[in-house]
């Protein structure tokens, strides 16, 4: 990335789509109200956001990679952006008009508010998160009436009210895309069902092979990388098909091998410990026990 622009403030974007500012805080952009679109901002490979921006669009013909990732994101879709990230611009097609609508609003905006304290709650705004919101008509419908609330309250005087409304409405938002990608990973079963039995034998051989004594205990995001999806969304995966946090899974799948290995009496719970991949057996132990109610030491004796 050669050209990078940083978008500093909501104003920054404003003016680079030659919008007017109606509050220093957050802004909605009507791309068809853009007149003069695309050379202004085809000199950059990418844009450095320090406010939160969503996008809704509704054209083809760009691609963005986020975090190093391709971005699912195409027609009628919803992208999440947050504060000091970056997205890499490319594949413009010649004929390419941007359509649709951005949400952007500055951190600041939130000081002192209930959503300020629930942000992280949105997963979906994580570096990592690399599968877009797609939308039904009925939801982008209800999307868009969100938006309009919205552009209402900018539009009035501002007032004692506004940024109590402002606020509400994004929250609102925020929330009604909480409740549609639930419905994503619903109509996405059968992929999210072989995720998880790819994962499980993922796991299985992880601890089959000598992964653990060479790089350790494993992470949730080795087994997303090795899946294709994104940390978080493989999380949600986890955690909405089994009830339990993915880390949680791996350590249940961990006692269970561990268990195993226990009745090895040739080894020593040191030697065990490693080969499981913890740097130190104590560590271990209190893992075991934590998850047993047994030290391993304790629970090989009651095995005998």
């Amino acid at each position: 990335m050669n050209n990078i622009l940083n978008i500093n403030s909501v104003a920054d974007y404003c003016s680079l789509r030659n919008q007017e500012l109606l509050h220093p805080l957050v802004s909605i952009i009507d791309f068809d109200k853009v007149i003069e679109e695309g050379p202004k901002n085809k000199k950059y490979d990418a844009f450095h956001f320090k406010c939160y921006a969503i996008f809704l669009k509704d054209a083809k013909g760009c691609k963005i990679m986020y975090g190093g990732k391709p971005y699912d994101y195409d027609d009628g879709t919803l992208v999440f952006i947050s504060p000091n990230q970056t997205i890499e611009l490319g594949g413009y097609k010649p004929d390419f008009v941007p359509k649709g609508f951005a949400l952007l609003f500055h951190p600041d905006l939130l000081l002192g508010t209930n959503l300020a304290r629930k942000m992280n709650q949105y997963s979906f705004f994580s570096y990592s998160t690399n599968e877009a919101l797609h939308l039904s008509t009925k939801e982008r419908k209800v999307i868009l009436s969100v938006f309009d609330k919205i552009q209402f309250e900018l539009e009035q005087n501002l007032d004692k009210h506004s940024k109590k409304l402002i606020v509400a409405n994004i929250e609102l938002f925020l929330d009604y895309c909480l409740r549609f990608y639930d419905r994503q990973f619903l109509t996405r079963d059968i992929v999210n069902q072989s995720s998880l039995e790819k994962f499980d034998t993922l796991l299985s051989d992880y601890f089959a092979s000598d992964k653990p004594l060479k790089l350790g205990l494993p992470s949730v995001g080795y087994f997303a990388d090795h899946l294709h999806l994104s940390s978080n969304y493989f999380g949600d995966l986890v955690k909405r098909e089994t009830g339990i946090s993915a880390q949680e899974y791996i350590q249940t799948k961990l006692i269970h091998i561990a268990k195993e290995k226990v009745f090895d009496f040739d080894k020593s719970i040191s030697e065990i410990a490693y080969e499981l991949g913890f740097k130190y057996p104590q560590h271990f132990s209190r893992l075991f026990k934590q998850k047993v109610g047994f030290s391993p030491k304790d629970f090989r004796s009651s095995i005998n």
